[in-house]
């Protein structure tokens, strides 16, 4: 028998069982159908991120709205140094 891949939102999914909803790391496992000791390395691992994408994915939207303001905010002060740039340069040319 081969090993099997979870995605990532099952993985959070089943340690919000444990973390969340309180089912021990055996019963939660159990009832999924996975390895108990798989599912104490996803709640050591997922438990305590904060970048943890959720069942409705707010979390991965807030974090790209994040990414998204930050690239607004260099490219708005490249384009005033570029705007400086030429002002200064056209002043220069005769």
């Amino acid at each position: 028998m081969g090993r099997r891949r979870y995605s990532l939102e099952f993985k959070v999914s089943a340690v919000r069982l444990v973390t969340e909803q309180r089912y021990s790391v055996p019963q939660a496992a159990q009832n999924l159908g996975v390895d108990p000791c798989s599912l104490r390395a996803w709640v050591r691992k997922f438990a305590n991120q904060e970048a943890v994408v959720s069942a409705d994915g707010q979390d991965a939207a807030q974090a790209e709205l994040r990414r998204l303001r930050e690239e607004v905010k260099r490219l708005t002060m490249e384009r005033d140094i570029l705007k400086k740039a030429t002002a200064f340069f056209a002043k220069e040319s005769p």
